[in-house]
């Protein structure tokens, strides 16, 4: 039977994956990004403003996309498809990243820890791009390897949904939290109506 949780400390992320959409469209299995460092966000809203002779009077705030960042020393498939780098044309094993380059839309998916209670919540973003083109830094002498520096744009679903979350202990179906890293969609999460 499902707990109800009334605090949830986020202490750590882990299990971050992305599920790409192939160019047909069609939804792939989740893929482990790597080892995370940090994952962030913030929402972008519109506002809307009622003046009445020149004072603000009314104020309406409407989500319209959410800025996130990621840190991580992230997989080569995972950066490559990010940044849309392609072998088309090429010897096997040579990439290259051109001006024709299409970064892949994708699903981030994440498990955000709060090791005081022993809880996890499930985190997705259905519908993400890359904010940024291909970047890297390499510094010789560094004491520590850096981690990559990701930004992503989240825009709302199909559903118009921005951003979905479930702890794992509130869940009827426990087996949803296996789905939700290699294939999360809508179907996973809607109540079905019959």
């Amino acid at each position: 039977m499902p707990t109800t949780v009334e605090t949830f400390d986020a202490v750590s992320v882990k299990n971050t994956s992305q599920q790409f959409f192939a160019t047909d469209g069609t939804q792939e299995d989740g893929t482990p990004i790597g080892c995370v460092g940090t994952v962030g966000g913030e929402t972008e809203i519109k506002e809307i403003v009622k003046r009445c002779e020149g004072v603000e009077t009314k104020k309406k705030t409407k989500p319209i996309k959410m800025n996130l960042t990621l840190s991580a020393h992230v997989k080569v498939e995972v950066l490559r498809k990010l940044f849309g780098l392609t072998n088309e044309g090429l010897k096997p094993g040579v990439y290259s990243y051109n001006a024709n380059a299409k970064a892949e839309k994708f699903v981030l998916t994440a498990d955000v820890v709060d090791d005081f209670e022993e809880r996890t919540k499930l985190i997705a973003f259905p519908n993400c791009v890359s904010a940024t083109g291909m970047k890297f830094n390499v510094e010789n002498g560094a004491d520590e390897v850096a981690l990559t520096e990701l930004e992503f744009t989240a825009y709302p679903d199909s559903k118009g949904k921005l951003y979905y979350e479930a702890l794992v202990s509130e869940l009827d179906d426990p087996s949803m939290a296996d789905t939700w890293h290699t294939n999360f969609d809508t179907t996973l999460v809607e109540t079905t109506v019959v």
